[in-house]
């Protein structure tokens, strides 16, 4: 099976500046490729094959002055953008065919510079592994990793990721093999809740964290600061950077107490039964806070 490892990296300014290039050319490529599609429908056309559309917006395009800028990015960032949207219209398709289980799914939309998250994906011919641990990455270079684990296998792929906080994350896949865990005769029943976050059947309770709400001074304070700043200033840059961290910190924080709860869930108990709960409905009402802080869906 494929599992996926984060890390954090460390880029040089000037990586930073080829890694914002990378980014704003895929996503160049990718709203070029949308864009075409959706005026061949418009107008009536067949629907352009991947093959021809990647030859349209990268190979024909970087000859072209408009788009001769997207020649100094790697050519693998680029058409993996392109798969991406592929994929997106796939999926699309399938869910109106109904052939695509869950809810319907909409059609791709454009990609938009101001996104907090940007990331682009480097298959093996884009990517490696150097001897002094360090990421190389093409027509980037060799980015500093902060290794928390080792890797169980080499990576098939891997995703670089700049958030709005200002962090790059090296995202890998890498195929293990899937090693079961030893049986157990426990089974668990649990009812979550938002006074206290979840209820087993052993009779063992667990708090509710409320990370949101125990950051919301802190959370309101930087808020407050970027709103009495100018628009287009750099200290407006500076205090938007300070209040994605403040959310980032809080979200990182859930995920972690999320995966520490359930992980040693799963490993006391051989079966689990959780409720069936309507997280969208609930998101709805006066709730709404309280319902996102506890993160049912990421805790299930």
């Amino acid at each position: 099976m494929q599992l996926r490892y984060n890390y954090r990296v460390y880029p040089t300014p000037g990586q930073q500046d080829s890694l914002a290039r990378v980014f704003g050319c895929a996503r160049v490529v990718y709203n070029d490729a949308l864009r075409a599609r959706r005026d061949a429908y418009a107008a009536g056309l067949p629907y352009i094959k991947d093959s021809a559309l990647q030859t349209r917006v990268i190979t024909d395009a970087k000859r072209t002055p408009e788009r001769a800028w997207l020649a100094e990015v790697s050519s693998v960032a680029l058409v993996q953008a392109l798969g991406d949207l592929h994929v997106a219209f796939r999926n699309f398709f399938a869910s109106v065919a109904g052939k695509r289980k869950g809810g319907r799914i909409a059609a791709p939309r454009f990609r938009s510079r101001k996104d907090n998250r940007q990331a682009v994906r480097f298959t093996r011919n884009g990517f490696s592994l150097r001897p002094n641990r360090r990421l190389y990455i093409a027509k980037v270079g060799e980015l500093k990793v902060a290794w928390s684990r080792e890797l169980p296998a080499d990576p098939s792929s891997v995703t670089i990721v700049g958030d709005a906080a200002g962090r790059y994350f090296a995202s890998f896949v890498v195929e293990v093999n899937a090693q079961p865990l030893p049986p157990v005769d426990s089974e668990v029943g649990i009812d979550l809740g938002l006074t206290t976050f979840a209820v087993l059947s052993n009779g063992k309770t667990i708090a509710s964290p409320k990370f949101f709400r125990r950051a919301e001074r802190t959370l309101r304070k930087a808020q407050k600061a970027l709103s009495r700043k100018d628009k287009g200033s750099k200290n407006r840059a500076k205090a938007r950077i300070k209040v994605a961290a403040a959310h980032a910190r809080v979200a990182d924080t859930r995920r972690d107490w999320a995966h520490k709860q359930s992980t040693t869930i799963i490993r006391e108990n051989q079966a689990v039964y959780v409720e069936d709960l309507c997280v969208k409905g609930l998101a709805r009402t006066r709730l709404a806070k309280s319902v996102h802080d506890a993160g049912w869906g990421m805790f299930t």
